[in-house]
């Protein structure tokens, strides 16, 4: 493990630091969301807060402890990698988890229900039984969507719908509502599966009732105020196309003429909103209750919402590469049949491509309680922190590109600065997250500064 690396990180998902082992069921809990989330690494001997290194002594005691801590405290057995990594004339302790094939572990202290938790952001936070049901079904490799409805038959299929919808592609035989996992063999007999019910359900929000998309436009920059709203109910594939005709109505819109021909350009890609469309209704925990997809427009943004986290095993990090793992395959294939699925795991790049092609802030991705977010901005991109910088403060970050890892002293020299004179100008660059400190604290004549990632 890249111990320089983990300190320059900032907490996150997938990474925590602790100072010491003082609270065994904080350590505990950390590596417990780890485990059940998308892996990590618990660094000990620094502080959270701060970032401070502190370091630790007597590390093949504490390496010790750690070992009989975890062995004791977590079920089902976990077993991490724990190194000691030295840092100047200490020790650092690095906890490396990762995603485990064997969810859901939790505290033995507390037992299944009241110790199982899981990594949202930087938190841990303790797993209900909706979410302790789908860590079950992760290992057991079963999805939500493709479990029978054992209680219905398969009559409850709007068979002429879902022909009506796949007309346009090809014929749809009864005999491919089982190859797609609309139906399902239960007993002798074809039932609906969950992903049938949410696509093709007679009845569908009597089973669901959170099935459906919620969309409004509101006055500004808040929800204080609503301008246009709309309730969409229809099948999930009728839904993403009323959807998107929603926001296309509230998008502003330009006409641009040339000599050539006459064209009409939104604020907003309509590539980059139907991609987020669709990876709301094709990713959102159809388990949740209480949450329907939420569709909200602002002045300065578009807010596209989905109850659900990322699946396990993955992080943002992961998205951004074009990593995916698909949470609901039933509806997947369908949409994927419907043409609306492209290529698997393209939605992410294909919305943050479309927006900066039109010159558009990055679009957000975020992990909000147990829901996920897109917000895609549509004002154009302001100039760049960094552009508004003197030259003195372009050529610090210039040096740090070049050389990561630079005293207050080396960087003073290289710019020709005093090191009182330039230490005031490394706080502001931190201030504004444009670099990064290593050091035990603020006294420190050896911090390093890095370009923060």
């Amino acid at each position: 493990m890249d111990t320089t690396a983990l300190l320059q990180s900032p907490e996150g998902k997938a990474l925590e630091f602790k100072q010491d082992l003082s609270s065994y069921e904080k350590i505990l809990r950390t590596l417990v969301a780890f485990a059940n989330t998308a892996g990590g690494t618990l660094v000990i001997g620094v502080e959270d807060k701060t970032k401070n290194v502190i370091g630790i002594e007597e590390p093949l005691s504490i390496e010790e402890r750690l070992a009989n801590i975890i062995s004791d405290g977590i079920s089902p057995t976990l077993i991490p990698t724990i190194e000691i990594s030295p840092w100047r004339k200490t020790y650092l302790i690095l906890v490396e988890v990762y995603p485990s094939n064997n969810r859901p572990h939790y505290l033995k202290s507390k037992g299944l229900e009241k110790g199982t938790y899981i990594r949202i952001g930087s938190t841990n936070r303790l797993a209900d039984a909706g979410m302790i049901s789908e860590l079950q079904r992760v290992t057991r490799s079963e999805a939500y969507d493709e479990q029978p409805m054992t209680e219905l038959n398969s009559e409850a299929i709007d068979f002429i719908a879902a022909s009506e919808l796949f007309s346009e592609y090809r014929n749809l035989k009864k005999s491919d509502l089982e190859t797609l996992k609309i139906l399902t063999k239960y007993q002798g007999r074809y039932v609906p599966t969950i992903g049938g019910i949410i696509l093709f359900g007679n009845n569908r929000e009597k089973y669901f009732p959170d099935a459906w998309i919620q969309a409004g436009r509101f006055k500004e920059k808040d929800k204080q105020h609503i301008i246009d709203f709309q309730e969409i109910h229809s099948y999930p594939a009728i839904a993403v196309s009323e959807a998107i005709s929603f926001l296309q109505k509230h998008l502003m819109q330009a006409i641009e003429i040339s000599a050539a021909k006459r064209s009409e350009k939104w604020s907003v890609p309509i590539i980059a909103i139907r991609e987020a469309v669709i990876n709301a209704v094709a990713h959102a925990d159809y388990s949740q209750r209480g949450s329907p997809i939420r569709i909200a427009i602002f002045d300065d943004r578009i807010e596209i919402e989905n109850p659900g986290l990322i699946p396990f095993n993955l992080t943002l990090d992961d998205l951004y590469r074009g990593i995916s793992k698909l949470r609901n395959p039933v509806i997947g294939r369908v949409f994927h049949e419907l043409k609306l699925i492209e290529r698997w795991g393209s939605g992410i790049r294909r919305i943050i491509e479309a927006c900066s092609d039109a010159g558009l802030e990055k679009p957000l991705f975020e992990e909000l309680g147990i829901h996920f977010r897109v917000t895609i901005f549509t004002e154009k991109k302001h100039s760049s922190s960094i552009s508004k910088l003197d030259k003195i403060d372009q050529a610090i970050l210039a040096l740090l590109e070049k050389n990561e890892g630079l005293s207050t002293q080396q960087i003073a020299n290289k710019i020709n600065r005093s090191a009182r004179a330039t230490r005031s100008r490394l706080i502001e660059l931190v201030k504004n997250g444009l670099i990064v400190e290593i050091g035990t604290g603020p006294r420190d004549p050896k911090k390093k500064y890095f370009l923060a990632k």
